[in-house]
Formats: structure tokens, sequence, C-alpha cells
């Protein structure tokens, strides 16, 4: 059985897949199984791993009948995973040589760890690069790490033992953003989480990964959100974790009609219609009873429940007077 098999989905990953690989197949940890996802890539991502797989028996291929998205891709990867622990790693991200190798060793200097994060360093275009924004504790229990995780006071570049995912595979609800849900199910569960600042994890700021770019995805969002939230309810968590949730959620919500009000001009009529859809579904299903007074009682978040037509137009004189004030002190 190898130590840590290492997820790494890719889709058009042809620029930057060799320096991802190269990073595992150069871990100081020799014991790894590396399961590569193909999600159905249109430039010469396929051949590049064919090339890897042939001179290094420890990578293993696996192509995605149609293009599904991360987490699906992912979960295919799962299926076929031996290590003790497993990781991932993004198709156009990087690891530190021994990066896996510190993460194991707190496995078995901590009992009661159950995820290890890696020190997460954004990388520019440039080559610089920054820490995460917040400072990580050197030990959370689970539950800790679950509530930092709602808002990403903590991130989700981590692994974890294998039984963690059997039990909570990838939430493939969405195409993009539905994965975060299984890292907080991950660390809620948890008995301890630790922080591994010398295992670095290079993540590449990519204007134009899913999650960036101007695209009717972005909407998966708010149905990733609606899927935290039945998970959390079927756990029966408490109420006043409930009610973060349900601010989170609010205020993704507001934030989403954002999106929409700054692009709807770029984007076609039926994803206009399509992310309009979206937030109302959430706008309908929020517990205003749930938000905090900064949430509930300002102008742009007043939940206006009874009507749609009027909590359309808070959000576009909301919207407009932020873009007025914006242009106004950036001149």
């Amino acid at each position: 059985m190898e130590s840590i098999s290492v997820l790494v989905a890719v889709y058009n990953a042809e620029a930057y897949l060799e320096q991802c690989l190269d990073s595992l197949l150069g871990q100081t940890l020799q014991d790894i199984q590396i399961l590569c996802i193909d999600d159905c890539s249109t430039d010469k991502s396929w051949d590049i791993l064919q090339s890897y797989a042939r001179k290094d028996s420890r990578v293993e291929l696996f192509q995605m009948p149609e293009n599904s998205g991360q987490a699906k891709a992912r979960n295919e990867g799962l299926r076929h995973a031996r290590g003790r622990f497993v990781a991932f790693l993004d198709s156009d991200d990087w690891m530190a040589h021994d990066a896996l190798e510190q993460c194991v060793e707190v496995f078995e200097s901590h009992d009661d760890v159950d995820c290890v994060l890696l020190n997460m360093l954004r990388v520019d275009e440039n080559g610089h690069e920054r820490e995460y924004e917040r400072p990580i504790p050197p030990s959370l229990s689970g539950f800790e790490a679950f509530l930092c995780s709602l808002d990403w006071g903590i991130h989700g570049c981590y692994v974890t033992r294998r039984e963690f995912y059997e039990q909570w595979p990838y939430d493939d609800t969405c195409r993009t953003y539905s994965d975060d849900n299984t890292t907080r199910l991950h660390y809620y569960h948890s008995r301890r989480v630790y922080y591994a600042p010398s295992a670095h994890y290079y993540y590449r700021c990519n204007a134009m990964s899913a999650t960036q770019d101007v695209s009717v995805r972005r909407y998966d969002y708010l149905r990733a959100n609606s899927s935290m939230k039945r998970q959390l309810e079927a756990l029966r968590v408490d109420d006043s974790v409930l009610n973060i949730y349900e601010n989170i959620r609010w205020v993704n919500c507001v934030g989403l009609y954002m999106f929409y009000f700054n692009h709807r001009n770029a984007m076609s009529s039926d994803d206009n219609s399509h992310g309009l859809r979206e937030i109302k579904t959430v706008w309908q299903s929020i517990e205003a009873h749930r938000l905090y007074p900064r949430n509930r009682y300002k102008f742009g978040y007043f939940p206006l429940q009874r009507s749609w037509t009027l909590f359309r137009l808070q959000e576009e004189i909301y919207f407009f007077l932020r873009g007025l004030k914006d242009s106004l002190f950036s001149s």
C-alpha cells in the first residue's frame, strides 16, 4: 500500500502539466500513487500524461467519458486510490519536493490528526509568491477548522485519511465550487487538523480559471452553497452554525447579483435568465430570521422576500450607486 494517493484532475493544462507532474515525481516520499484523470482535454494534455505514465509506473491514467468538471473527475480517481492518505494537486499547481513527506510525518507523529494543511503560497504571473491572507493556527480541533473554513479563514489544500474520502467523496452537485463542501465536511469530522507550514503547495493565480472568468458557471456557487446547507441540516449541526452559514449564503447571493449587474451585457440572454433564476431560488429560500442585523437591515441586503420585483429594484439602485461612488473616488 502506498503512503499517499494524489489526485490530479486535468483539463487543457498542457502549459503547466509538466511542472505539476515533475513536482510529484520529484517528491522525497517515493511510495506515492499519482492518479491523473483527464476530463476530455482538447489540447495535448493526454499526450503529456501518456509520456509520463510510460516512464514512471506510479503515474496511473484515467479518462472521463465526457467533460464533467473537477469534482467528478476526482471521484473517478478516488475509486482507484490505494494510499493510506489522499491528497490532490490541481494540474496548474505544484508542490515543494518534500511536501508530502512532511505531511506523512505529521500523521505519524500525532495519533489524533485526520487532516494536514499544507502551506499554500499564491504565485502570480510574474512568479511572485505571497502567503495565505490569514494566519493559520498550528493546530485546530476539527470543529474549529470547520468553522474557519466557512469563510475560508483557513484554505482547502490538505491531505486526509483515505477513509474520509470513502465516506465523504467530492460533492459533485455542480461543475465548480461544490467540491469545497467536501473539504468542510472532512474538517467537521476530524478529531484534529494540523498545519505543516514548511510543506509548500504553490497555487498558480490563473485569471482564466473556471472560478475567475466571466461565465455562467459562476452561478454554480449558489447551488453549491445550497448543497452545503442541506448537508449541514442532515448533520443536525447546532443552530449557531446554521446561522453563520445562512449569513454567508445570503452575502454570496447579493454578491452574485453584483456579478449579474456588472457582467450581464457581456453574457447571453439565456445565461442572464439562468443567473436570475439561481439568484431568485436562493432569495426565496433564505431564512431571514437567521440573518445578522448587518445583513438584514442594510440597504442592498434587505431580503424583501414578499416581492422579487422590489428586491431586484433595491439591488439595481444599490449597485448603481456603488458604481457611481467608485467612479467618483477613482477619478
